[in-house]
């Protein structure tokens, strides 16, 4: 019994006061994404809707996937390349689509290289460090794992990482743009990058 109480108020303060820990030691930078992976997340855009993504990264072949199911909506594919191209499409009867120029690739897997740690927090049950870049991002690592558990943005965006498998590739297929979005002009887009200044920032090229 006094063995269980001892944990319990150790596990409490540990908790309770990271640097008993961690004010020892260096401090923590964040691990690089993995060159491919698949994430699930679950996304609050800023309390005005909810919606999944499914979320494939992949480096070397210079592109990144989200699959965006919105809660009792449709289905939004946005397909990124690193040309500085973004697809936005459906595949359903409206065939929708939209196509993004502009000078900004995907982000590399360093892209939180000179976030500022602010030290842990426990978020989603499990205990993260946190770090913030350029006031745009806010980044969540759990301690033991190193695996992402969740990053907010500036504008109240929260996403939550519910799966992550590294090395999961997605197939070539999936990412190929439907042919409405190739007869569409007045659906294409020169995004400036004066308007979005923090997510050049976070792509270095």
């Amino acid at each position: 019994m006094k063995l269980t109480a001892l944990f319990f108020t150790g596990s409490i303060l540990l908790l309770m006061s990271p640097c008993i820990k961690w004010c020892g030691s260096s401090t923590p930078s964040p691990s690089p994404w993995p060159k491919q992976f698949h994430a699930l997340l679950y996304m609050n855009m800023s309390g005005r809707f909810l919606k999944l993504s499914d979320f494939w990264y992949d480096w070397p072949k210079g592109r990144g996937v989200n699959i965006f199911q919105r809660q009792l909506g449709g289905i939004l594919y946005d397909i990124e390349w690193d040309n500085g191209t973004t697809f936005y499409y459906t595949l359903d009867s409206n065939r929708y689509c939209r196509v993004m120029e502009s000078e900004v690739g995907i982000l590399r897997p360093d892209f939180l290289d000179g976030a500022n740690y602010l030290g842990t927090q426990l978020t989603d049950g499990f205990l993260c460090h946190v770090w913030e870049k350029i006031d745009f991002i806010w980044y969540y690592e759990d301690v033991i794992s190193r695996r992402p558990v969740r990053w907010d943005f500036y504008d109240g965006i929260s996403s939550h990482v519910m799966t992550f498998e590294v090395g999961a590739v997605l197939p070539d297929f999936v990412t190929q743009a439907p042919e409405h979005c190739f007869n569409q002009e007045s659906h294409r887009d020169t995004l400036e990058l004066e308007n979005h200044p923090p997510l050049y920032r976070l792509s270095p090229h």
